[in-house]
């Protein structure tokens, strides 16, 4: 599984990612959709981790299904995990206490929890906010395959830049590297082997 934060991270920010798209203007990422679609056709699968409140469910759903990219790419279809408080709490959490991370990480736990100990799915995350990054952490994620990207589509990761790849769009050429083809492997200890081959990516790919 690959977690994708939406606000900030698919959209450009998060206030602007909420109320731009209600108006008709596209406030994605550049290349967003194309990187994430190139990812799903290695055999991952794309989950969606917002902070949004449950009451934005239909809205969510309706902009990540709707969106599209000059290139002709769509985000691929995954689950969106809400917070299931009401608007006025989710606000207060993200906006004052400055705490999105308390629901992401207990969202992500309840889900690891569906897998077997010696099994871990998440693979790999893409946030905006050192509080992604800690969500992410909290189910094994390791921090080179957790990358953020600023409001000017800039990714980061292990507070380096890539050295090749500072966009979405660029780290397209590179998604071989990171996400090794899994599409046609079912036995979990395969997966798990070949996947854990990839960390070499942080050495030889990345740099401060």
């Amino acid at each position: 599984i690959v977690v994708s934060d939406v606000d900030g991270t698919i959209t450009r920010s998060d206030v602007l990612g909420h109320l731009l798209p209600r108006v008709g203007r596209d406030w994605s990422h550049a290349g967003v959709a194309g990187l994430y679609t190139k990812i799903r056709s290695r055999g991952y699968r794309l989950m969606y981790l917002t902070s949004r409140p449950i009451g934005q469910a239909c809205s969510t759903r309706l902009y990540l299904d709707a969106l599209r990219q000059e290139d002709g790419f769509r985000l691929p279809e995954g689950p969106v995990v809400m917070s299931p408080d009401r608007l006025v709490k989710s606000i207060t959490r993200e906006m004052i206490q400055r705490r999105p991370h308390d629901f992401k990480i207990a969202a992500l736990r309840e889900i690891r929890e569906m897998w077997p100990d010696d099994y871990n799915p998440f693979y790999a995350g893409f946030g905006n906010r050192i509080t992604d990054a800690i969500s992410y952490k909290s189910v094994g994620i390791p921090a080179f395959r957790i990358f953020t990207v600023n409001p000017k589509g800039d990714l980061t990761v292990m507070n380096a830049k890539y050295e090749a790849s500072s966009s979405y769009s660029n780290l397209n050429s590179f998604v071989d590297n990171v996400y090794p083809d899994i599409e046609d492997m079912t036995d979990r200890d395969s997966i798990r082997n070949l996947t854990s081959q990839s960390e070499f990516t942080s050495h030889n790919f990345w740099k401060s």
